[in-house]
């Protein structure tokens, strides 16, 4: 059964193999018509080919198709291997030659089986061997024979890297410990085969970071995919240095130096797309841990409404930013977006016209017409001194990534006031609290007043995936408790929970949006600031004022099938 032709979809060894049964199957599913059948069972005869093949051949039905209805007659999953998130330490387990004998490859686990996609399942000969060489019960899934090729070929030369490179570090061709050794052994390969085949992996998966981590017995390899952090590998401790010092090279950091934290950046192209990576090392007690923050260049160019900010909250936010002077906060945590929030708002703002400059630790993206100041506090340039000097290079609007003390805090207040745009991030949990927050650096309450035209505060959540989320009808007590508005419950006859599938890595999401609180200041609430009213106060008149705060535009994308409620309640307290 193993000889069956490649491209046989994956029943071949199944009674359906005759033609006359499988085109039955195909007109019962819809996916033919008689007189297409008719012509293929022709080319069939004529040529001997099998009828799948034909019928693919000739454009009748997608390979895909074909065998997602041939898997579903014999009571099999299908899997679509582009869209499901291989987990490349299963994929080690078994040896390339193997799988491409068998066209099959470990994708995974479930309920404690390995879970192999094969092209041929019904090959009892491979499950057996299979069996035998992971020491695993197998639970075999169904897809195209071309998918599991592709992705032998891309995941067998991962585990062949590593473990080529552990294999060399282990007879001694690479001494970790001689550094003259190893700056030219990290420009060879294995070791740029597996920094290659991890970056593009990561990019592949949407990740935003990846994490490298020494453990006492391995590395850990994770990343973290719309905001969660996900385990892909663990490799062999011996490759430790060669994979390290391979990064650091490549963001021109220092191999030697291992007791101090660094920085870095590397820039390179992985397909066509131009992606930077920040690179930041710590010392820890099994050796140096590394983080890549992933910085896809076209986010920069992303648009507001795509970020999820629209209706009246928009219109409340263009009203600010439309204006040629004023001060606009974005606060959130770590991570909320709030960056690239400031460059979509920079993206509608900037031309010819003006003179935009920014100041930022470090510059996440780099855009055109832009004018962009990394700080560099070694060498004296703090945000402070940039921003003094950037007011002597007559700036039209002025982005400074965060406002850390009082004394950034005084220059952009004051910039603002003196007939400048000017957009900064904080660290507030809410739009109110990042008045409160200049007023406890010690700035002057009527200052803040005056200079701060708009607030924005934002969270990132996950969107739900579209292709397998379930709707239900919500009880009145789940509404109360979400914190829907009573009158609103008559209105909501269904939200959504995630469920999980291939295409999203069976987590239920896929991809993440915006949640936002736009806060106007108001005649009124500069008065309250003036009066060093509490940011609660501040916050519940901003709310009479039509204030949408976070937890209700969450919940109103959670009512729209966007996200969901578990969701929106665990990125906004």
């Amino acid at each position: 059964m193993a000889d069956t032709d490649p491209q046989e979809p994956p029943v071949a060894a199944a009674p359906t193999r005759q033609a006359n049964q499988l085109g039955d199957i195909l007109m019962s599913h819809g996916m033919i018509t008689a007189d297409q059948l008719d012509a293929a069972l022709g080319e069939h005869k004529k040529t001997g080919r099998l009828l799948g093949r034909v019928l693919v051949d000739l454009g009748f039905v997608k390979e895909g198709d074909l065998v997602r209805a041939l898997a579903a007659q014999v009571g099999l999953e299908f899997i679509d291997l582009t869209e499901f998130q291989i987990d490349p330490v299963c994929t080690m387990l078994l040896p390339e030659a193997v799988a491409r004998r068998y066209r099959a490859l470990p994708i995974g686990e479930r309920d404690g089986k390995l879970l192999v996609a094969m092209s041929d399942p019904a090959n009892v000969y491979a499950l057996d061997d299979i069996r035998i060489i992971t020491g695993r019960d197998v639970m075999p899934v169904v897809s195209t024979a071309s998918d599991v090729e592709t992705a032998i070929r891309k995941y067998a030369n991962l585990g062949s890297d590593v473990s080529e490179m552990a294999d060399e570090i282990a007879a001694g061709k690479v001494d970790v410990d001689d550094l003259e050794v190893l700056e030219v052994a990290v420009e060879e390969a294995p070791i740029v085969k597996l920094v290659s085949a991890l970056i593009n992996q990561a990019v592949g998966d949407r990740a935003a970071d990846i994490h490298i981590e020494p453990t006492e017995v391995d590395v850990r390899v994770r990343f973290r995919v719309d905001g969660v952090l996900h385990e892909v590998m663990h490799s062999p401790k011996k490759i430790q240095s060669g994979l390290i010092s391979r990064l650091k090279v490549m963001a021109d950091l220092n191999i030697a130096e291992h007791r101090i934290p660094q920085d870095g950046r590397i820039s390179l192209k992985v397909g066509n797309k131009a992606i930077d990576l920040r690179v930041a090392t710590l010392p820890t007690v099994y050796g140096e841990r590394m983080l890549l923050r992933i910085l896809d260049k076209s986010s920069a160019l992303i648009k507001l409404e795509d970020l999820g900010l629209s209706g009246e909250a928009y219109a409340h936010y263009e009203e600010s930013f439309r204006k040629p002077y004023g001060a606009i906060l974005v606060t959130g945590p770590t991570g909320s977006g709030k960056t690239t929030s400031m460059y979509a708002t920079l993206n509608l703002i900037n031309d010819a016209t003006k003179n935009v400059i920014t100041v930022e630790d470090p510059v996440e993206y780099k855009i055109k017409g832009i004018n962009q100041i990394s700080v560099n506090p070694k060498a004296g340039l703090t945000f402070a001194s940039s921003l003094r000097a950037i007011l002597r290079a007559d700036p039209d609007i002025v982005l400074i990534g965060e406002i850390r003390d009082r004394e950034t805090a005084m220059i952009a207040v004051e910039s603002a006031l003196t007939g400048h745009l000017v957009l900064s991030s904080l660290h507030t949990n809410d739009a109110a609290s990042a008045i409160t927050r200049l007023v406890e650096m010690e700035v002057e309450t009527f200052l803040v007043a005056s200079a701060i035209d708009c607030v924005v505060a934002q969270r990132l959540a996950r969107k739900l995936c579209d292709k397998c989320k379930v709707a239900y009808a919500p009880d009145p007590a789940g509404l109360a408790a979400a914190g829907y508005p009573e009158e609103a419950f008559p209105d909501i006859k269904e939200l959504f929970h995630a469920a999980g599938c291939s295409a999203c890595s069976k987590t239920g999401y896929r991809g993440r949006i915006g949640l936002f609180e736009v806060m106007p200041v108001s005649p009124e609430i500069e008065r309250m600031t003036i009066e060093h009213q509490s940011s609660t106060s501040v916050s519940a008149f901003a709310v009479k004022q039509g204030m949408i705060p976070l937890r209700q535009d969450g919940l109103e994308k959670a009512r729209s099938g966007v996200t969901s409620v578990e969701e929106v309640l665990r990125v906004v307290v």
